[in-house]
């Protein structure tokens, strides 16, 4: 069974970041947060600690018109119970003309996974697959 006080941060985290809302985000995260975003197997982009985690938030943020990161499933993973993996249906609107990417007003649907660790209380370390 899943800790419920894991999967409270999950939707803490997840609502905060629907809602644009970074400083929520961080209120998630431990100090010394670890995130990874995969793309296609690669490592896209990394950061270490929370201020790196809030530049690159912030950035995103700029990003998209809306957002939505909706859990279709969650399961523990791992024998010590602090790491919850969350599939995800992401939906979002893109929200100026990417150079070489995608136009205003794009729409991105993808599914992925995003796995928590947990450690004092807090979301410990972030690794979105796209």
């Amino acid at each position: 069974m899943i800790d419920p006080a894991h999967i409270a941060l999950i939707e803490a985290y997840l609502d905060a970041y629907n809602r644009f809302d970074i400083e929520g985000m961080l209120a998630t995260l431990s100090d010394d947060v670890r995130f990874e975003h995969y793309s296609g197997g690669e490592l896209s982009v990394a950061t270490d600690g929370k201020a790196d985690f809030e530049k690159l938030a912030r950035v995103g943020a700029t990003m998209f018109a809306s957002r939505q990161q909706f859990v279709t499933e969650l399961r523990e993973v791992g024998e010590a119970g602090d790491t919850v993996v969350a599939d995800i249906q992401f939906h979002g609107e893109i929200a100026d003309d990417i150079p070489d990417g995608p136009g205003a007003g794009t729409v991105i649907e993808m599914r992925g996974t995003s796995a928590f660790r947990f450690a004092g209380g807090k979301i410990a370390q972030v690794i979105d697959n796209a």
